[in-house]
């Protein structure tokens, strides 16, 4: 698939239609769109989610879960919670510090909402595509825990606060290893460009960069682990321990304010599902050689079946993310909660020195195929860069043209 971005071709779209507006508008239009479908992005899977969530949690205990609200399924019961929620007193303790209490939840809402924009959805639809789009990603979604401690510490409340230093010591400890197994697969790819990762994936599930050796193998599987304890879920959810800690760092919120955790922690879900499918499990490729190759070659050929593939592919690639938001949800419901110092053991002493040697592994394994294969990897279209084709301005294309017939012109 060619990368086409969404704004580009809404700009000059509009440009086309419209060449009397003024250049500002069309890019505003563009920017709009993407607001907009972001902002979609970030809600709808904690629409969905909260109701999977209680869906999931009553099978696995043997009950029905929400079956009034909305009909049969009680598809609306998360509806009908942000309802109740936007009408309660947004209320706030005496001893709180007032701008930091309410300024808190809107940190981790933005960390959040901001991570999506590095994100790819389909081949070239990303908001903000960059060459470190990963490292960009990662250090926004890292943002959240500011939110989450500055909600602990201005609380007034020794249950909040021991929530949100929890929280710290845990999302500090657990970016290590979630650094490290993320780097594996920019390693295998050459790339940190989250589009030219799942580029390199293309031709069937086997060049997923999960079977590409088996140090990448284990190292999705902890990454999938660390990611749990980055969203605060079961079972390293020390920060909110009810059992423990009444409510933990957000104890003391209330309306609409509580809801904005939660409807963080739901998208961070979804955020590092989505990246974990396009790191390891092909992203928007389905992983079928028939069907991938028959979606390459219909959208290098026609423009509009070139977006008609790339919401196929997008397809695709929320159903990966949604059925690792659903394997959290079981574990969540399945493992007991681990004590804090289980849980600092569990990064310190396991994660990190097994994310290193997989790293190690990874780095070492295409020298192993050298030696014994004559060939630095098992399959061949893994590591191969998708060529792109070079852009030329066209006010420097009769210099461009001169300096690719003679290569010394231009040159002191």
């Amino acid at each position: 698939m060619k990368s086409v971005l969404l704004s580009t071709t809404m700009t000059e779209w509009l440009a086309e239609t419209a060449p009397w507006l003024p250049d500002w508008i069309p890019m505003f239009v563009a920017a709009a769109i993407h607001t907009a479908l972001i902002g979609l992005f970030f809600g709808l899977p904690a629409f969905a989610f909260i109701w999977a969530e209680r869906k999931v949690s009553g099978r696995l205990q043997d009950r029905l879960g929400p079956t009034r609200t909305g009909g049969r399924f009680g598809w609306l019961q998360s509806l009908a919670d942000g309802i109740k929620l936007v009408q309660k007193e947004d209320l706030a303790p005496h001893a709180a510090d007032r701008m930091l209490f309410q300024l808190a939840p809107y940190i981790v809402v933005v960390a959040s909402f901001a991570a999506f924009m590095f994100v790819p959805f389909s081949d070239g639809w990303v908001s903000v595509g960059s060459d470190v789009g990963l490292f960009i990603a990662l250090a926004v979604l890292s943002l959240e825990v500011l939110g989450i401690v500055l909600a602990g510490y201005s609380s007034g409340s020794k249950w909040s606060l021991f929530g949100g230093m929890r929280e710290a010591a845990q999302m500090v400890s657990y970016e290590v290893p979630l650094g490290i197994t993320a780097v594996i697969p920019v390693l295998i790819a050459g790339s940190m460009n989250l589009n030219e990762i799942v580029s390199i994936q293309s031709g069937g599930f086997w060049n997923w960069l999960i079977f590409h050796d088996p140090f990448s193998f284990l190292a999705f599987f902890v990454f999938f682990t660390v990611t749990l304890a980055s969203n605060k879920r079961a079972p390293f959810d020390l920060a909110e321990a009810e059992s423990e800690l009444v409510g933990g760092f957000h104890t003391e919120y209330s309306g609409m304010r509580w809801s904005f955790f939660f409807l963080a922690e739901y998208a961070s879900m979804f955020f590092v599902s989505m990246l974990g499918a396009i790191l390891f499990l092909g992203g928007w490729w389905t992983g079928l050689p028939f069907i991938d190759n028959s979606l390459v070659a219909v959208n290098d050929s026609s423009f509009a079946y070139g977006y008609l593939t790339r919401v196929l592919g997008m397809v695709v690639l929320l159903v990966k993310a949604g059925i690792l938001v659903n394997v959290q949800i079981w574990i969540r419901w399945t493992l007991p909660r681990l004590r804090i110092d289980q849980v600092m053991t569990t990064c310190l002493k396991y994660l990190v020195p097994i994310s290193c040697f997989l790293f190690l592994g990874a780095t070492l394994w295409p020298l192993l195929l050298a030696a014994t294969l004559q060939r630095s990897n098992l399959f061949s279209p893994i590591g191969e860069r998708v060529p792109r084709p070079r852009v030329v301005a066209p006010r420097n294309l009769e210099i461009e043209t001169a300096r690719l017939s003679d290569p010394t012109q231009g040159v002191r």
